[in-house]
């Protein structure tokens, strides 16, 4: 027997060299690098094809997004024996007149205050003008006009960047109209073949990937179709309070306040913050500092109500995401796509994350041990 051997007995393994110990956990290393590197070398390829097919994916997406809404009427319908291509009629057509009913209801109002409020806004203008030059500040004419000039400069280059990121990527031979018009003839398809596709991909995939992207596809849409109607709820009992307090103390365009208050509800976190801050500065310049100040606190009572009560029920039902996932979502896809980027923003990682868990649970099934075998009963003699 070596020296070796005897030094550390039979039952014990040798030491492993220090040397080796070291190689196995660069190369380990090296191998998740590489992993890391190739799945980055796909997402920016990913980005690129994204960026590339805007055109495309945005109608897609946007159609996904108002097939959620309208796919429960349309299967209400069809359980009760209409056709599916009726039903999705019925569902586009009842909210085709949704939407041109809001347009209807607030147009008017815009067009009847507007000139009132441009004119109060010049005078609130003044007033502050006036206070700036008096004490303590006493600032000079050639000072303010700068400060205007910057301010004005700065205003017209962020409301072309706001007109340019709703529909950032749609060339100019692609309108918005026609844009529009695209995602209500996809939605038509998509509520009314819907159910077809799932076994369509399944039978195209094999049984083996059919049976995985049947369960992640469903599981998504699941995900989706329930945050749109939870934010919708959430946006809904926002834009009631928040547009009942406009009402109540007088303050122009009030029900374009309110609409304004519900879509910017669909952009969680932000959207909620830049209405209530318009609400504000329009009370503000259209009735006073008081008013202002009232408009503010029913502001953030509601905005309180919101995010202690009705986002943790509601949304941690339906989405499972932390606040800081949200918020960085909500920055990267308005950074990347304007509004509409912020907008699809919290969907895309709540569809992300449903992938994510998947595969986890496949990857716990697979490393789970093996159930451990049931004792045999013994029989009687």
């Amino acid at each position: 027997m070596s020296e070796r051997s005897k030094s550390h007995g039979p039952d014990k393994p040798a030491p492993r060299d220090r040397g080796d110990v070291i190689g196995a956990g660069l190369v380990w290393l090296a191998k998740w690098a590489l992993c890391i590197v190739a799945i980055a070398a796909g997402a920016w390829v990913l980005g690129f094809l994204v960026a590339r097919l805007w055109v495309v994916i945005l109608p897609v997406a946007l159609a996904i997004v108002v097939a959620t809404v309208l796919w429960p009427p349309v299967r209400w319908l069809t359980a009760r024996g209409l056709p599916p291509a009726a039903a999705a009629s019925i569902a586009v057509l009842g909210f085709i007149g949704v939407l041109a009913g809001i347009i209807a209801l607030i147009v008017p109002s815009v067009v009847d205050q507007a000139p009132e409020l441009a004119d109060k806004s010049s005078a609130g203008v003044e007033q502050v003008r006036d206070w700036l030059q008096g004490p303590p500040l006493r600032i000079r004419d050639e000072q303010l006009d700068s400060a205007v000039d910057a301010i004005v400069s700065r205003l017209k280059s962020s409301s072309e960047q706001i007109a340019s990121g709703v529909f950032s990527g749609v060339s100019t031979a692609t309108s918005v109209l026609v844009t529009l018009f695209l995602v209500l003839v996809l939605v038509f398809f998509f509520v009314k073949d819907g159910p077809r596709f799932l076994p369509w991909l399944h039978g195209v995939s094999g049984s083996r990937g059919g049976k995985h992207l049947e369960e992640v596809l469903g599981r998504i849409w699941v995900v989706l179709g329930g945050f749109i109607r939870t934010q919708a709820l959430v946006s809904l009992v926002d834009a009631v309070c928040i547009g009942a307090g406009l009402v109540i103390l007088g303050v122009p365009l009030a029900l374009v306040l309110a609409v304004i208050t519900f879509l910017g509800g669909f952009v969680p976190m932000v959207g909620a913050f830049v209405a209530g801050a318009l609400a504000v500065l329009v009370a503000l310049v259209g009735n006073g500092f008081v008013t202002a100040l009232i408009v503010l606190g029913i502001v953030i009572a509601v905005q309180q109500l919101e995010g202690n009560v009705l986002q943790p029920v509601l949304q941690s039902r339906s989405m499972q995401l932390h606040a800081v996932i949200v918020l960085l979502a909500v920055t990267a896809g308005g950074s990347l796509y304007g509004i509409v980027g912020a907008f699809l923003a919290v969907p895309v990682v709540a569809m992300a994350a449903v992938v994510l868990r998947y595969v986890g649970e496949q990857i716990d099934a697979a490393t789970a041990p093996p159930p451990e075998p049931e004792p045999e009963s013994e029989t009687a003699d």
